[in-house]
């Protein structure tokens, strides 16, 4: 899978596209993926991953807070 830096494209939103191939029918059922996600929209992402995903779930979800520079 290319990075960000090859693609252009900010981690953050490579990693909230990968949570909606991934977890859309477990985690992700009731969220609408965008196009072009921000920062915040990514977080609202993470947030659900850890209250309705599994433990590979939740790592994602700290991937992406980590991608997005949020501080628990």
């Amino acid at each position: 899978m290319p990075n960000s830096e090859q693609t252009g494209v900010p981690e953050f939103a490579i990693l909230y596209h990968r949570a909606f191939a991934e977890y859309t029918a477990h985690a992700l059922w009731n969220k609408r993926m965008l196009d072009e996600p921000t920062k915040e929209d990514a977080l609202v992402i993470a947030r659900a991953l850890r209250i309705e995903g599994d433990r590979e779930a939740r790592r994602l979800a700290e991937q992406i807070e980590q991608a997005c520079g949020a501080t628990h």
